[in-house]
């Protein structure tokens, strides 16, 4: 590898060694993993010749040095070039480095969060600086609000894309609540997530809602038809205060409905004193975590005994749901863990729900929910595949569970016995 290909890093002043060290270090991988790009595209051309019988394709130094701005800072990259002595076009463009890119994925991701944490436009240069170092250039509001207009761009992009190639085989449903007043009201948007048949989850919609009605829920069930997704989700998880489920009914029919344990044990839990909720927290936590559906509707029996005299409230909260919480248990077990809540949601967006004062500004409708949406994609792509991926297959074709494990269909045919005739 030729000694250009790296090229000596600068201690930026109030930045600590070690850092720079990392930074020194992350720069020679990249400048390594170029080379070793380059050199594989140049291999395409090996047996190339020219009229002269020399190598077609060669060699011919650098790009310009151009700085990259990552979560370690600004690391500074040369892109290898090559030349071509016959008419044959020959140009590399690096997939690792990109023409014009200046940023790493990672930085783009920090650039809604901030926004969503409350950090103005005009804050944005100051605030990374924080993160990655005093060299985060580039970033002036103009630059930013070219950004959240190409995140605008993407979003309406993404929300028209097809779902029909994939077999969703569980959804999961929230409302999310910014925080934030958009325009003339608190925004509130729909979000859906679904697995496909590969038992990777993915968002299927992101969109605007009104205090999460049936008529909104009802609207972007009708556009993901519309999209493709037309053959029904086996089953649904969600909070059970959603106009969600009205929606689902009408749209979805045939999809099983299963209520957050997270969800419901909080709106229990409001219902009884203090000094009661971790051992009423301990009961509902025998109903759940109950190995098989018997074992749970016991508990789900006592939790009501226990507290119903005295609580009515509470214990009427849990009972209304009781199918819906325990439908679960109709599905493999390794899926419990994905399907008793809608976690999934919630620590997606949890930079939303935990904002800071500040966030307290009008936003655009269309703007915040871009934002959302490259938060989201921010997190999808850290989401690793559903536990137990292989047996969705079998919950598609339709094989029935039992407290998570198969039922295996005895097809053997039996023969009755037959009286023996008599001796001739």
């Amino acid at each position: 590898m030729s000694k250009d290909t790296v090229v000596e890093l600068r201690q930026p002043e109030g930045q600590d060694l070690l850092s720079a060290m990392l930074r020194e270090g992350a720069q020679r991988l990249i400048a390594e993993a170029l080379q070793s790009e380059f050199d594989e595209y140049l291999a395409q051309y090996a047996g190339h010749r020219d009229e002269l019988g020399r190598a077609a394709v060669v060699r011919n130094g650098f790009q310009p040095r151009r700085e990259l701005l990552t979560g370690l800072g600004p690391v500074g990259v040369r892109v290898p070039k090559m030349r071509s002595r016959t008419e044959e076009p020959a140009v590399f463009r690096s997939t690792l480095v990109p023409p014009y890119v200046r940023r790493a994925k990672a930085v783009d991701a920090v650039l809604p969060w901030l926004y969503l944490h409350g950090v103005s436009t005009g804050d944005m240069r100051e605030a990374l600086a924080a993160l990655v170092g005093p060299e985060a250039k580039g970033l002036s509001a103009p630059v930013v609000a070219r950004l959240k207009h190409r995140w605008s761009e993407e979003y309406r992009t993404w929300r028209r894309k097809p779902l029909g190639q994939e077999r969703w085989v569980y959804v999961w449903a929230d409302g999310i609540y910014s925080g934030l007043r958009a325009e003339d009201a608190r925004l509130c948007a729909l979000v859906l997530i679904g697995v496909n048949e590969r038992g990777q989850k993915r968002f299927l919609a992101i969109e605007d809602g009104v205090r999460e009605s049936k008529q909104s829920w009802l609207d972007l069930l009708r556009d993901l038809k519309e999209r493709g997704l037309t053959l029904a989700p086996n089953l649904a998880v969600g909070d059970g205060a959603l106009g969600f489920w009205a929606a689902l009914a009408e749209i979805f029919p045939t999809t099983r409905q299963q209520r957050c344990w997270v969800h419901k044990t909080a709106n229990v839990l409001n219902y009884l004193p203090r000094s009661l909720q971790a051992r009423a927290k301990a009961g509902l936590h025998d109903i759940w975590m109950a190995d098989t559906r018997v074992h749970a509707e016991t508990a789900f029996d006592r939790f009501v005994t226990s507290y119903a005299a005295k609580y009515p409230k509470a214990t009427e909260c849990l009972a209304k749901d009781r199918a819906e919480l325990l439908a679960f248990y109709a599905f493999p077990a390794e899926h419990w863990t994905h399907l008793r809540s809608s976690n999934v949601i919630e620590s997606s967006f949890a930079t939303i729900r935990h904002r800071t004062d500040r966030t307290k500004g009008c936003l655009t409708r269309d703007g915040m929910l871009a934002m959302i949406y490259k938060l989201g994609q921010s997190a999808e792509r850290s989401w690793r595949r559903l536990r137990g991926f292989a047996w969705l297959a079998k919950v598609v074709e339709g094989v029935k569970f039992s407290d998570g494990i198969e039922v295996k269909t005895d097809t053997r045919i039996r023969v009755r016995n037959q009286p023996s005739r008599p001796a001739a």
